[in-house]
């Protein structure tokens, strides 16, 4: 399947006309998502599937952006030779893939918290003039999962086919179900979890600690002082990046190879060998893309994530589909396997696919040739 071939995508954006409230009992007014569509909604406004993205993602999903970024969040997984601006998710969404855009009316909204368009600690607090900076509200994943219903309410679509996403993407798509039982047909839940495991936890606390002890960082209010913690950043950009590999597929990646042949320069302050200059530039790259202060507010949002089973199984009514990788130690196979299994207990409707492949977390975003028939199948079952 050719990439991009939901064409060239312009990024919109919509004020919702009234406050958001939080769950921290904070609220939010002037709130701002930006978004992308793909497909034709059809006339009973009855065909539409929302994709959540995972921490680091944005609303281009699919196609080519009409204004690509200097660095664009699919960057590091398209294949060689690929457009410049390819949206992060474009193999599983257009004609004849996985979301066919010939059936469904596809919705990707940049989420609450973000630095891609949406409101977020970078945005202007309305009340202030100023960035929100330190000012911006803890946010949970039910906090999105609201900003996102807010958002179709004013599109005026009251009802999903579908809810689908990887990692916190997949998240989002469990907290609809539960959120919103009788608004979703089905979800479809990939390289995700019910609750984070206490390793995962205990990575995204060593990322936020190297952004907020960066001096830099200045307790969130950097915006405009000419500074900001770049340094504190990459490192939590390497921590998180390698959370998303495997063993294996550094090991088949890089081994131990040195950057300068055979020859050990016996250095201190520069990589030595291939993997730590792969993490620098992954580092640089994503500190040029992504605000630091939404970093820790979504990672903190997926580390507070907890569907609480087995009781919540009891209220989601939606069809739902998990997808699992062998290799994934962040959101392992286990997760996917203990939601299934509170659903079955309940009589609900669920399959689960374990898909073994070397390359840990990413694989939701390196193995869509895989996931394209499962999926295809799993919402064309369901729908005439």
């Amino acid at each position: 399947m050719n990439p991009a071939s939901v064409g060239i995508v312009e990024t919109q954006y919509l004020d919702l006309p009234g406050s958001l409230r939080l769950d921290s009992g904070r609220t939010l007014r002037q709130v701002r998502v930006a978004y992308e569509t793909y497909g034709t909604l059809s006339p009973a406004r009855d065909n539409v599937i929302l994709v959540c993205h995972a921490l680091s993602g944005d609303a281009h999903a699919a196609g080519l952006s009409s204004a690509p970024p200097e660095e664009g969040t699919r960057d590091g997984f398209a294949a060689a030779g690929s457009p410049k601006g390819i949206g992060w998710w474009d193999g599983m969404i257009g004609p004849g893939k996985a979301f066919d855009t010939d059936r469904y009316f596809v919705v990707s909204t940049n989420l609450l918290g973000g630095c891609r368009g949406t409101t977020g600690p970078s945005s202007v607090n309305p009340d202030t003039g100023r960035p929100y900076g330190s000012d911006f509200p803890v946010i949970t994943v039910a906090d999105m999962v609201r900003c996102e219903r807010a958002f179709l309410d004013s599109m005026g679509i009251h009802r999903l086919a579908a809810v689908a996403g990887g990692s916190l993407g997949g998240m989002q798509a469990l907290e609809w179900a539960t959120s919103y039982p009788d608004q979703v047909d089905t979800i479809v839940v990939i390289a995700s979890t019910h609750a984070l495991q206490p390793q995962g936890v205990a990575w995204n606390a060593i990322a936020r600690e190297s952004i907020m002890r960066d001096p830099a960082w200045q307790g969130g209010d950097y915006y405009g002082t000419g500074r900001a913690p770049d340094a504190g950043m990459g490192v939590a950009r390497m921590v998180g990046h390698i959370t998303y590999l495997s063993a294996p597929s550094l090991a088949e990646k890089f081994g131990r190879r040195l950057q300068s042949g055979d020859d050990i320069r016996y250095t201190l302050h520069e990589p030595e060998f291939e993997v730590e200059s792969y993490l620098r530039h992954q580092a640089d790259s994503f500190v040029r893309r992504f605000d630091a202060n939404t970093y820790l507010h979504l990672s903190r949002a997926l580390t507070y994530f907890d569907l609480r089973l087995p009781e919540a199984a009891k209220s989601i009514t939606a069809r739902t589909l998990l997808i699992a990788f062998s290799s994934d130690w962040l959101y392992p196979p286990s997760g996917s396997e203990t939601i299934a299994a509170a659903l079955r207990d309940e009589g609900k409707p669920v399959e689960l696919h374990l898909i073994d492949a070397p390359y840990g977390h990413d694989c939701f975003l390196l193995e869509e040739a895989r996931q394209i028939p499962v999926v295809r199948a799993f919402l064309h079952e369901g729908r005439p």
